[in-house]
């Protein structure tokens, strides 16, 4: 290995290294094993240090990586916070999305409500990645009961209890339960005798029609406030939670938790642009806000979030809105022709092909349509072999996009979104300025 042939293999070797610990380690803080191999991986370089002086300045970046990894520091880009957080979709959420947000990972603390049969509740302390077993036991210990053996009669099940009444009996060994419940799902613990009687809560079966915050609100502050909130879910995926998510379906889940959440929210985007509209009871109430609804989505794609974008047009798209004939009517026609256009670009026909014109012209940072991303990869991934007479399919592995451009995403109101290029990260923002925080926040 010496001369320059052997430095180049050494340089080469190095700088694989320094790109994997850049890129994973925050999770490598988790995994011991893969620290072990690093660290006598940096042993042998560090031997090396001094045979060949032009490594010192990539052994110098190796060492601080390193010791990030071994003494667990936190990466700068993360904001400092608190070892327990709670799940933006358990509480109030005008709280949670006031809060920057952070990463999850899977040893991370918790709280999350857990129902009783009478709709009280108790608050517990879990891992995010914990199972159901550990959940009814946390809930078994709120709720003082003696710890008997499992075969006891009134002893706990868990339960996912949907809005429209259907009920899921979670199974012991289940874990991540926290962040695969629907939009309109909560968690219930009662005992098998109790398991008919479960209802859904009050306020899911009970809307009441009337005024809400949507119709005293300016369309392009409702669209920022979208951005911000997608943004800040967006830039906590890793890249591996699409690898995971595709790759290695339930046995990754407790790897995805950050993109589990990202793609609720989608959901309830959309299903929340579809009620609010269905609560109008009169038909010119029902037109302004439709009105509105198409103005946030035009807004948004101005923010370059084709997330919220799509998840506006698909809550108007909703069958239960597109049939009200006379609400539809009542609307300018300038409106009517710019939803065409709308309904046009989130066609799925000929693989989004309207899709993948507009975001190709695009520059980064994007919020994407994430839901087509996970569709391209998996159709990446069963469309081609991992492995190809026992060796690795580099070809369907080194897939991706690359290169690194840094850019900036403006939104309304003068704020800027951050951000460079990297893989899946390509769309995302590695920090967002403070200036735009205060401004969206107001």
């Amino acid at each position: 290995m010496e001369g320059p042939e052997g430095l180049g293999r050494k340089q080469a070797c190095l700088a694989m290294l320094l790109h994997f610990l850049d890129t994973y380690q925050g999770l490598l803080q988790e995994e011991e094993g893969a620290g072990r191999i690093i660290k006598d991986l940096y042993l042998l370089i560090m031997k090396d240090e001094s045979l060949y002086q032009d490594l010192r300045e990539d052994t110098l970046r190796l060492h601080q990586l390193v010791e990030t990894v071994e003494l667990k520091i936190p990466e700068e880009s993360q904001p400092p916070s608190k070892q327990v957080k709670p799940l933006f979709r358990h509480f109030r959420r005008i709280d949670s999305c006031l809060q920057t947000r952070v990463a999850f990972r899977g040893s991370d603390e918790i709280f999350c409500r857990v129902y009783m049969p009478d709709h009280s509740y108790v608050t517990i302390r879990s891992r995010l990645s914990a199972s159901v077993q550990d959940i009814l036991g946390s809930v078994t210990e709120k709720l003082q009961y003696s710890e008997e053996p499992a075969g006891r009669e009134d002893s706990l099940i868990l339960v996912a209890v949907a809005s429209s009444g259907e009920k899921v009996l979670l199974q012991p060994t289940e874990d991540c339960v926290f962040t695969t419940l629907g939009i309109n799902s909560h968690l219930f613990a009662c005992t098998r005798d109790s398991y008919e009687a479960l209802v859904p809560l009050p306020e899911e079966i009970q809307v009441s029609p009337g005024d809400t915050e949507i119709h005293r609100g300016e369309p392009e502050d409702v669209a920022n406030h979208l951005t911000a909130f997608h943004w800040e879910l967006f830039r906590c995926v890793h890249e591996l939670e699409f690898v995971d998510y595709v790759f290695h379906g339930e046995r990754g889940r407790r790897e995805t938790a950050n993109l589990e959440l990202l793609l609720q929210r989608c959901s309830e985007v959309t299903h929340w642009v579809a009620t609010e509209v269905l609560l109008c009871e009169a038909p010119g109430k029902r037109a302004q806000l439709l009105k509105k609804f198409i103005k946030i989505a035009a807004i948004c794609k101005q923010n370059q979030d084709l997330l919220s974008f799509y998840a506006v047009v698909m809550g108007l798209d909703n069958a239960a809105v597109s049939r009200l004939r006379l609400t539809w009517e009542k609307l300018p026609g300038k409106f009517k022709n710019l939803f065409r256009k709308f309904e046009n670009l989130t066609d799925p026909c000929r693989n989004h092909k309207s899709y993948r014109e507009v975001i190709s012209k695009m520059k980064p940072p994007v919020i994407p349509f994430v839901p087509l991303i996970l569709k391209d990869l998996t159709f990446l991934h069963e469309g081609s072999k991992t492995l190809v007479d026992g060796l690795v399919n580099i070809e369907k592995l080194s897939w991706g996009l690359a290169g690194e451009k840094p850019a900036e995403l403006e939104i309304g109101g003068g704020g800027v979104l951050k951000g460079g290029a990297s893989l899946f990260a390509l769309f995302r923002a590695h920090s967002l300025s403070s200036p735009s925080i205060q401004w969206l926040k107001r």
